[in-house]
């Protein structure tokens, strides 16, 4: 019994340190009634010209707001990207205006939907290293991020 007990225990404490590890790459950044969570993004296959940024952003205000601009430090070319389904064919497009983040709302920039482009790298992400950048919003205005750069599949589930 005493031996199944610690088994128990230090499954228990390692579970929690998995945990403890997850919790150490989260970051966010409240700014104003703006909320970003987690700036994310992939490292970029070899040769590859292009990244994609990810993030949450919550707006915790009573007045809707809009992603309107992002800058990167790894290239001067960002832009707003949609993913969608047209005619049972996957497209990315340029979001025109922004992304709309509406009041008490939470909007996910992931993998397959809204999702920041990063076109004609100056320097490629590389995983477990971070790049600057900002966002901008139409009524918060411009905030400092750093975004984490995680292994090419993640976020792929």
């Amino acid at each position: 019994m005493k031996l199944l007990n610690q088994v128990i225990f230090a499954t228990a404490l390692t579970l929690a340190s998995f945990a403890d590890i997850a919790q150490s790459h989260a970051h966010e950044i409240k700014f104003g009634n703006i909320e970003i969570i987690h700036p994310w993004a992939r490292q970029s296959p070899a040769r590859a010209d292009v990244a994609a940024g990810f993030l949450i952003i919550k707006n915790n205000g009573t007045e809707d707001d809009k992603l309107i601009k992002a800058t990167a430090s790894i290239t001067p070319n960002v832009q707003l990207h949609a993913m969608k389904m047209e005619n049972d064919v996957m497209k990315m497009t340029e979001v025109d205006g922004g992304i709309p983040i509406p009041a008490g709302g939470t909007v996910e920039l992931k993998p397959m939907s809204y999702h920041i482009m990063f076109v004609d790298l100056k320097s490629a992400p590389v995983a477990n290293t971070q790049f600057a950048g900002t966002l901008t919003f139409e009524k918060a205005g411009t905030v400092d991020i750093e975004f984490e750069v995680t292994e090419p599949d993640a976020g792929m589930n």
